[in-house]
């Protein structure tokens, strides 16, 4: 007896285990989707504007789509922005989070268990504006004075870079860490030297607040920002359909904002998000929608963001490593693109920015 009794006990852990995982594979769905925003409209509103998940929020696609399984969508927008997000999805309070490239590779280099499956809001430009009776005219003009930035966001990565190229770092100027809207305000009160600002800045500039000296605009794409959406591995594991079928919301939406003809539309009803329409508008002038629509995990993409990690952990902001081939997942949006007959529609970029040719095209 004694020698059989492991035997019946392996044969009893096997049958539990099978039970067990054949109840996980019969178990419901989730009945509430939760989603985090990287930032929130002016004066605080649950809004924001640019890429596909700002539309999808703002014209309810998702609540659309999962009405009729009684699925709740339920959208927070995070004034701490980036680092704010990640907090969260520590604490597991999001299941997706829109957000940006640097506050997105913390989050991860820092342990969070997440799944990148969707570009959304590629290719945005980081401004530096002073106050309008500034008398700089170059960064270099601000070395020693007081300059703000959201520091773990997108904006300090890629003022960083831009610093780096000019063989100066952070340390040159009297760094302050200030999120947007008050940083805006510190500018017109004059209070700081400088800002590093996104397309927020356009209206201090149309009320003759403050002007650009540095634009990234007309520079390489390296020296632009990404944003992407994620899920948590474990909303993934248990919900693959549901990660499906949002994605599929999200790419037909950015196939809405990528036609020619939506444009104004779009960018007005991006203005929600308190950003003048005149703001947006100067943002995107001389580039394609289309361009800064794409949802696509194309070689640039990932290429940007391993280039960013390096970054990174170069400025000492990351100390950990990723392993991308584990972390990015392109197959949602692929098979989205498949499903939706969009497979020639936006154009794929090479690890260099360069449009990547397709074989026998």
């Amino acid at each position: 007896m004694t020698i059989h009794q492991p035997q019946r006990t392996w044969r009893t852990l096997l049958t539990t285990a099978l039970l067990l995982l054949s109840t996980a594979a019969l178990a419901d769905p989730a009945k509430i989707i939760r989603i985090g925003a990287a930032g929130t409209g002016t004066g605080g509103r649950p809004v924001q504007g640019g890429g596909s998940i700002g539309s999808v929020n703002i014209q309810g696609l998702l609540e659309e789509e999962f009405k009729k399984d009684g699925i709740k969508v339920e959208w927070s927008f995070f004034k701490g922005a980036g680092p704010a997000v990640n907090e969260a999805l520590a604490n597991k309070l999001i299941d997706f989070a829109w957000v940006g490239d640097l506050p997105t590779l913390i989050g991860k280099a820092s342990g969070l268990k997440t799944k990148i499956i969707l570009a959304n809001g590629v290719l945005s430009h980081t401004y530096l504006l002073v106050p309008a009776d500034s008398t700089a005219t170059s960064i270099e003009d601000l070395k020693g004075k007081k300059i703000a930035v959201f520091k773990g966001t997108k904006m300090q990565l890629a003022a960083n870079k831009i610093l780096e190229q000019r063989g100066l770092s952070e340390r040159d100027f009297k760094t302050i860490n200030m999120d947007v809207a008050t940083a805006q305000a510190a500018l017109a009160t004059k209070d700081i030297d400088g800002a590093w600002l996104t397309q927020g800045g356009f209206q201090l500039i149309d009320r003759g607040i403050a002007k650009i000296i540095y634009s990234t605009k007309g520079q390489p794409l390296s020296q632009t920002s990404q944003a992407n959406l994620l899920v948590t591995e474990e909303f993934e594991r248990d919900n693959p359909q549901l990660v499906q079928r949002l994605v599929k919301v999200a790419v037909k939406s950015a196939h809405e904002i990528s036609l020619d003809a939506n444009r104004d539309k779009t960018l007005q009803e991006w203005s929600k998000d308190g950003v003048p329409f005149s703001s947006w508008k100067k943002e995107y002038d001389g580039t394609s929608l289309k361009q800064r629509s794409s949802p696509l995990l194309d070689e640039f993409f990932i290429a940007f963001y391993k280039d960013a990690l390096q970054s990174a952990q170069k400025y000492r902001m990351i100390r950990g490593n990723i392993n991308f081939d584990q972390w990015i997942e392109p197959k949602y949006v692929n098979q989205a693109v498949k499903e939706l007959k969009l497979e020639n529609f936006w154009l794929e970029l090479d690890a260099k920015g360069n449009p990547k040719v397709k074989r026998g095209g």
